[in-house]
């Protein structure tokens, strides 16, 4: 395509992907404005869609965020553009998390865009027991390598590493659970259908593990007549940990995205995928996450990967909602 006009059509299909994102209790923290004369769509933090008791400092905000940039990026590469990216390009403008550059089209589509473009319609974050079947080597080395293009790191822990971060985890599920604010907090993000197009509705909810092994997050937040009854998870889940060298605002923008290349790549692959949060909404246990024996490094996420369905898809905001007038 040697010209390509970022019309109407075009910027709902770009938004609409990057609405299609995972997000903390589905909050969706993001909204998107167009400069038209620089052909540059801003991504902007929504704060008033902010999660303070799980994330004070907002560090769940930019990975989310982050996740967005990406899923843009690669709406964009697949309708022809080589998109160019800038985190956090103003500091005069601390809400104002990217800019995405769509003024050169792309001499070829890069090889994968295809494949990831579809799978961001098919990620949804999976909330129940996986198969147990064991995800292959090669696609597991295809998933550090998509975090590692994103400059994240992506590490698979041993058995005895992978249990330790289950009860660090579980440990954070039961202060989640204890904690007033995080208690009240969660349960607001929880609604009966799919209004309001944001949050999560309680039919997207999954059981608790009756072993305790796998320490789903329990939002705690429906009537007890709904809560689902509890299932045998697999025995041994295969738990990845997403880490960057560094742990400033644009490091975790830089984690978002690196997490959603990985996602889409293992949806690519059929592989599915949940997210472990818990332990990052505090301190200690966020710091006590990182691998002791590991170079120095911040861990931003723990992602349950494994085989199961699809999953059930949460609401989004419609482009038009997140849309704001020409700058």
């Amino acid at each position: 395509m040697s010209t390509l006009a970022l019309d109407a059509a075009a910027l709902e299909k770009l938004v609409s992907a990057a609405v299609a994102a995972p997000s903390i209790h589905n909050s969706q923290p993001w909204h998107f404005r167009l400069q038209p004369e620089t052909s540059t769509l801003e991504v902007r933090a929504a704060r008033e869609r902010a999660v303070p008791a799980a994330d004070p400092q907002g560090r769940a905000m930019h990975i989310s965020v982050g996740a967005a940039v990406l899923n843009l990026c690669v709406a964009a590469r697949y309708l022809g553009w080589a998109p160019q990216v800038r985190l956090l390009p103003d500091p005069a403008e601390p809400d104002l998390f990217a800019a995405v550059e769509l003024d050169v089209s792309a001499p070829a589509r890069a090889p994968g865009t295809d494949d990831l473009y579809e799978a961001i319609w098919h990620r949804h974050t999976i909330r129940t027991p996986f198969t147990g079947d064991p995800v292959p080597p090669a696609v597991l080395d295809e998933l550090v390598t998509a975090a590692r293009t994103e400059d994240a790191s992506l590490g698979l822990p041993d058995r005895e590493e992978t249990a330790r971060l289950l009860e660090i985890t579980a440990e954070a599920e039961r202060r989640n659970t204890t904690d007033a604010a995080a208690h009240d907090e969660s349960r607001r993000w929880v609604h009966g259908g799919d209004l309001p197009p944001y949050g999560i509705p309680a039919r997207a909810l999954g059981p608790q593990d009756r072993t305790g092994n796998v320490p789903m997050r329990d939002f705690a937040a429906i009537r007890a007549t709904e809560h689902r009854t509890p299932a045998t998870f697999e025995r041994e889940p295969r738990i990845a940990v997403l880490s960057t060298a560094h742990d400033r605002p644009v490091d975790w923008l830089r984690a978002g995205i690196a997490l959603e290349h990985v996602l889409l790549a293992a949806t690519v692959h059929g592989v599915r995928a949940s997210l472990f949060h818990q332990a990052m909404e505090w301190p200690y246990l966020r710091w006590a996450t990182r691998e002791p024996h590991q170079r120095p490094g911040h861990v931003q996420m723990l992602i349950r990967l494994g085989y199961g369905p699809e999953g059930a898809a949460t609401p989004r905001l419609a482009p038009g909602d997140v849309l704001d007038p020409e700058g």
